[in-house]
């Protein structure tokens, strides 16, 4: 690999889930690198794909007021959940993070299979409606990083749909369910702009969907998999399969559907964050650009921040590369996403990978400098 010496580097991370915030991750990678290589010049922009951290990272790059609202938790315990109310073009618009209602995080470690069913998405309605009583008119929502899987019912619950006290029992309740009314929550809403911004872009139901592609990370075992699964096609019959298919459905533990069903737009939550943040303006101006997550595997080349970096970088045709928790991703793959090279924290001191996430995410930049860097 060639030398290069007295870069322009821009530090454009997701989280690393469960370790690190983005914003942790890129000050981690930017200390190891200079460590190694003081010379450089290195830019941090931290970035989200609609999941955990997605209104830290809008709020650093377009501002806006934060307010607050106290709405359900997973489990439906009381949380105080952040807006993020901004003025553009004379429309006043709400973002919202589902995972600050829903987020696995809010769920005790201990609790989390034994919930895996039953968590809610009702706080993600309740949300919507703080967003509408705030006099927004449209509402941006973070999709991703949630606990629950149960296709949005909780939400539409909170809005008004019915049965309600089967939608707002989670997932498992859905097997249950033959008549569904939509019309009072969509009414709840009407006149505001619902955009959903997804973490990824599977279907509702199959191998890529909510329960048989995700509801595993969320606690279920393989039996609460194929619950959720059954539990998911009986709530997109009684509803509207046709929107089940859609790119996006799938994410949030479903919650994607939930959004679909009162006529939100989709878009990928890694492309809303990098056009926000400008962010292929910033890439064409540097002379190498570092991405990374937690994991680096066939999901990150599906709609996440990863791919997305790689596809605004290929634009001015910048290298990039990636650091990681871990690397599952082959060489072609790389190359056909357009990333250059990929270095995992695993392949350094695990005893240090385990206490000390940052110090080994800045120990692995520091090593990937020698190659990088003159």
């Amino acid at each position: 690999m060639r030398k290069m010496g007295g870069m322009r580097i821009l530090v454009a991370p997701d989280k690393f889930a469960g370790t690190l915030t983005a914003a942790q991750a890129a000050a981690a990678i930017r200390d190891g690198w200079l460590a190694t290589a003081p010379g450089d010049e290195l830019e941090l922009a931290p970035l989200s794909d609609g999941g955990p951290g997605f209104l830290d990272v809008l709020r650093a790059s377009i501002g806006g007021e934060v307010r607050e609202a106290p709405v359900a938790g997973p489990l439906g315990d009381r949380v105080t959940a952040p807006l993020l109310v901004r003025e553009e073009n004379g429309i006043t618009t709400a973002y919202l993070e589902s995972a600050h209602a829903c987020g696995l995080h809010l769920v005790p470690r201990d609790q989390v299979q034994t919930n895996a069913l039953r968590a809610t998405s009702y706080g993600v309605g309740e949300l919507l409606l703080a967003a509408r009583d705030a006099g927004c008119c449209r509402a941006v929502v973070g999709v991703g990083g949630t606990a629950s899987t149960d296709g949005g019912a909780g939400m539409l619950a909170a809005l008004g749909a019915q049965p309600a006290e089967t939608l707002s029992r989670g997932g498992g309740a859905l097997a249950a369910v033959d008549r569904v009314e939509l019309e009072p929550a969509r009414s709840r809403v009407a006149g505001l702009e619902i955009v959903a911004c997804t973490d990824v872009g599977g279907p509702l139901m199959g191998s890529d969907g909510a329960a048989l592609g995700y509801a595993r990370q969320k606690g279920a075992d393989r039996a609460g998999r194929d619950a959720l699964e059954v539990a998911m096609r009986v709530w997109s019959t009684a509803t509207d399969g046709g929107l089940a298919v859609r790119p996006g459905a799938g994410a949030g533990g479903g919650l994607g559907f939930g959004l679909l069903l009162l006529g939100a737009e989709r878009v990928p939550g890694a492309q809303l964050v990098l056009d926000s943040t400008r962010f292929a303006e910033r890439a064409a101006t540097v002379d190498l650009v570092i991405t990374g997550e937690g994991a680096f595997d066939w999901q990150s080349l599906r709609g996440k921040v990863v791919s997305g970096v790689a596809r605004a970088a290929q634009s001015s045709g910048r290298p990039v590369i990636v650091l990681a928790g871990r690397v599952e991703v082959g060489r072609r793959e790389l190359a056909n996403a357009g990333i250059d090279a990929a270095y995992a924290v695993e392949d350094g001191p695990t005893a240090v990978a385990a206490t000390d996430p940052a110090a080994a995410l800045a120990a692995l930049a520091a090593r990937v400098a020698h190659t990088w860097s003159g």
